[in-house]
């Protein structure tokens, strides 16, 4: 696994702007070396931010979004449409205005859908996906993901792997049911670390100072059980994306003096 990075930047919103040019041009080299590009969504207001930042960006048509596959890193599993769906906010913030496949959108099931309020069987569904889509090199289980987006939970949470929680433990499967989240709802499917760990870069946003705390913790040296996020990591690259406030309790010299 790769040795993580930090990147600070002045506020969120430069933050989003930049992580947005990044995933722009990481995007576009993919899709220029292997003819497609493949990219896990996060939500949350950083993840959120970030795709509206791309909605508003001019080089966003450099982008061909008709050979871009997209995935998500967690889903709340709730009614189809709801708005506090990953993949609804992100149809809002960005999905809806660009030339997506719709067959390369690959959305984690509701629980209004044929496998209703059941956790584990929507994540026994969105793995079996993955594994369809996965290459004979791909040996995870997953597809190698170019990027893949994780919000940083106060708690240290990365999708829904919540501290000290079952699905931080797992070690085999790629998609995990989540019961009794402590943040509602508590009904949720999520990547493992098993799978995250297969993307190529890992990318982790946070921005505020109720982040500072967190970010510290998984950037001392913490265990992934006690911190997931601390447990996320890229095959080539790890990649913390940090406002000011974000980076607060960090020792100055694990950042750039030049970070913007």
């Amino acid at each position: 696994m790769s040795t993580p990075q930090v990147v600070v930047h002045r506020d969120k919103e430069l933050m989003a702007q930049a992580a947005a040019a990044r995933l722009i041009t990481k995007i576009v080299d993919a899709q220029a070396a292997r003819g497609s590009a493949s990219v896990v969504l996060t939500g949350g207001r950083n993840g959120n931010g970030l795709l509206a930042a791309l909605a508003a960006a001019p080089a966003r048509d450099a982008v061909d979004w008709s050979r871009l596959d997209l995935w998500w890193g967690d889903e709340r599993l709730l009614p189809e449409g709801d708005p506090e769906r990953n993949v609804t906010q992100a149809r809002k913030a960005l999905l809806d205005s660009v030339g997506l496949d719709p067959a390369r959108v690959h959305p984690m099931p509701a629980s209004d859908g044929p496998l209703g309020n059941d956790a584990e069987a929507a994540a026994e569904a969105y793995a079996a996906e993955l594994a369809a889509a996965a290459g004979p090199e791909d040996h995870s289980g997953v597809p190698a993901f170019d990027v893949l987006l994780l919000g940083v939970g106060p708690d240290t949470h990365v999708a829904s792997l919540f501290p000290e929680l079952p699905g931080v433990r797992e070690t085999e499967r790629t998609v995990v049911g989540v019961r009794g989240a402590p943040k509602p709802p508590p009904n949720r499917v999520s990547l493992t670390l098993p799978a995250i760990r297969a993307a190529r870069e890992v990318w982790l946003l946070a921005a505020g100072e109720d982040k500072a705390n967190a970010v510290a913790i998984a950037l001392s040296g913490a265990g992934e059980l006690q911190a997931p996020a601390a447990g996320a990591r890229g095959t080539h690259r790890t990649l913390w994306l940090l406002d000011a406030a974000a980076a607060a309790g960090l020792p100055r010299g694990l950042y750039p003096p030049a970070s913007p």
